[in-house]
């Protein structure tokens, strides 16, 4: 339930706080005190949509803050600490600020979110009715969750299965739609992927092959310099007896000047240790020498394997460019192009076992659908029935609601009964309330046929009805008042009071017979500034129920008479909640 409201700068509110309660809590003052504000606010901390007009032009901003009690082992707890918030002794902080400059912004436990997570962490715990809240009723979606409600189990069971089987139908549709749809198209790629993994596989290209190839087609292409440079400098290094040339090459001069050296290398330590370093330089003249020699003897020139590798080369050239790639990215494409054709060619196996779940789903949503219209239809004359039942004490004595469940014929719908019915995701059904205002009045859809001010009591109605389905819930009513007096007022007052047995509610007022049913009674009253502050908003006692019912009834708060009519009022008002109270 709500704890406690707290409104600044919205509208004439420029800081007020609502402490509430259990049951029933009215609230009254004067026109243009502001009570529609509060209705505006709880509005905004439902995820309303905000309207940056109500910002007080003298604040800048407005805020509203709100405490909502709740289990703490309850799913909305739950969900709450699921967005990393914090809920401290089973009290969820939610609030919502609006800028002047057209800014919103919304919080729940600590944590900044969308105003979209305050709709849906208040859906099922605060309902707003007002004039315009009760135009939801216009809605057909909101008609037939009303009749779901009231079906209770006989339909949220199949319901739940139904959404689920609807999905998975979608599903399947969708995915054989678009195997069907573009067997053409994919049947053309298909087919260039397997030209072009075809001519991978004919050039059967080696990862790194076209570096490795480069460097091979440099050795081949300049064999002879490769021959003459690697002679040349072995001939450096060692001399060739053979040449008949009697000048020493690096490997004597350094083996010569290494021998003069080692022979009084013991005289000095430093001598001895340029020595060793000679014999290291020898040593690796020496090797370098043989690797020289070596290399040397493996150059050779080979016009054929030439032919062969720029023939190798030119293949792999004309295949990476084909793809704009080297020869590693055509090798990654072949992969990816394997796994796609792959895919393609599964698509015509799924065909039939798609084709043969869609049959089987058709068939299992058809037999829940028809289920939830049987359940839909045996509750429809029901709740109906106690809809009217409740409209005859709310000025509306000889009204009656029927609720109509139909079908819509279409050839692309669902086969039920024999008939291929339009469908959705909540089922087959059209459900429509209808008011027919008196006997011999012909039934007309409450969208057409009610007034604001009907909408609002047709809503009373029905949550009355539904008491029982949401039990806990806090609801807010404003307006549900309209255009009724006398005896209507009291019925109206007394069913309110009924609902509060079961949920918080909290209900805007100008009626006394209303506002004698409260267990609460606020009173919003503006300071001289014509603004609503902290001390602006009261909660009243006994003799302070007294004094505002008297101006209710009369605009005069102290005449005896208006004073005896508001303590009848309210004597009456004990003695019907009372009886409610009795088992």
């Amino acid at each position: 339930m709500l704890e406690e409201i707290r409104i600044r700068g919205l509208g004439v509110i420029d800081d007020a706080v609502l402490d509430l309660a259990p049951g029933l809590t009215v609230v009254s003052g004067e026109t243009g005190a502001g009570k529609t504000m509060i209705v505006q606010g709880l509005g905004l901390l439902t995820g309303g949509r905000a309207d940056y007009a109500l910002v007080s032009p003298l604040a800048g901003r407005a805020f509203v803050e709100a405490r909502l009690v709740v289990p703490a082992d309850s799913g909305l707890a739950k969900r709450v600490r699921e967005l990393d918030g914090d809920v401290d002794e089973d009290v969820i902080i939610m609030g919502r600020t609006l800028s002047a400059e057209g800014r919103s912004r919304a919080q729940l436990a600590g944590r900044s979110v969308p105003a979209s997570v305050l709709a849906e962490i208040t859906e099922n715990v605060i309902a707003v009715h007002g004039q315009s809240e009760a135009q939801r009723l216009r809605r057909p979606a909101t008609q037939r969750d009303a009749l779901d409600r009231f079906a209770g189990a006989s339909v949220a069971e199949p319901l739940v299965r139904y959404g689920q089987v609807y999905a998975r139908l979608a599903k399947v549709r969708a995915r054989l739609a678009d195997i069907t749809g573009r067997s053409r198209e994919r049947a053309q790629e298909a087919e260039l992927l397997r030209l072009g993994l075809a001519d991978v596989e004919r050039v059967a290209p080696q990862p790194g092959e076209d570096v490795a190839l480069d460097a091979e087609l440099r050795r081949l292409e300049h064999s002879e310099t490769l021959l003459r440079v690697a002679r040349s400098a072995h001939g450096a290094l060692v001399s060739d007896p053979a040449t008949g040339e009697d000048v020493p090459a690096a490997a004597e001069l350094v083996g010569s000047a290494r021998r003069i050296v080692a022979g009084d290398a013991a005289l000095d330590p430093a001598l001895e240790e340029l020595a060793g370093r000679l014999t290291e330089l020898s040593s690796l003249l020496t090797d370098v020498a043989a690797d020289l020699a070596s290399y040397a003897a493996g150059v050779e020139s080979d016009p054929e394997r030439l032919a062969q590798a720029q023939e190798r080369k030119a293949a792999l050239t004309a295949l990476a460019r084909a793809h704009g790639t080297d020869v590693d990215g055509v090798l990654r494409w072949a992969d990816t192009a394997g796994r796609r054709l792959l895919e393609l060619d599964a698509d015509g196996d799924q065909t039939g076992a798609l084709a043969a779940e869609r049959a089987e789903l058709t068939a299992e949503l058809a037999g829940l659908a028809e289920r939830i219209s049987a359940a839909r239809s045996a509750a429809a004359e029901r709740f109906g029935a106690a809809v009217a039942a409740e409209l005859a004490g709310l000025a509306m004595p000889r009204a009656r609601v029927e609720a109509a469940v139909g079908h819509r014929d279409d050839p692309n719908g669902l086969p039920v009964g024999g008939r291929t019915l339009a469908y959705g995701p909540s089922g087959i059904d059209d459900v429509e309330l209808r008011l027919v205002p008196h006997p011999g009045a012909p039934a007309r859809p409450v969208e057409k046929g009610a007034s604001g001010g009907e909408l609002s009591r047709v809503m009373l109605a029905i949550e009355v009805v539904l008491a029982a389905a949401d039990a806990g819930a806090t609801m807010v009513f404003d307006e549900v008042d309209a255009g009724v007096g006398g005896r209507a007022a009291v019925e109206i007052g007394r069913r309110l009071a009924r609902l509060a047995r079961t949920h918080q509610v909290i209900c805007i007022t100008h009626l006394p017979q209303v506002a004698a049913f409260a267990d609460r009674h606020l009173v919003v009253r503006k300071a001289d500034d014509g603004s609503v502050t902290r001390s602006g908003v009261v909660a009243l006692d006994g003799p302070g129920r007294v004094r505002e019912l008297s101006r209710m009834l009369a605009g005069q708060e102290e005449s005896s008479l208006a004073r005896g009519h508001a303590e009848e009022l309210l004597a009456a008002a004990a003695a019907d909640k009372a009886a409610l109270a009795q088992p």
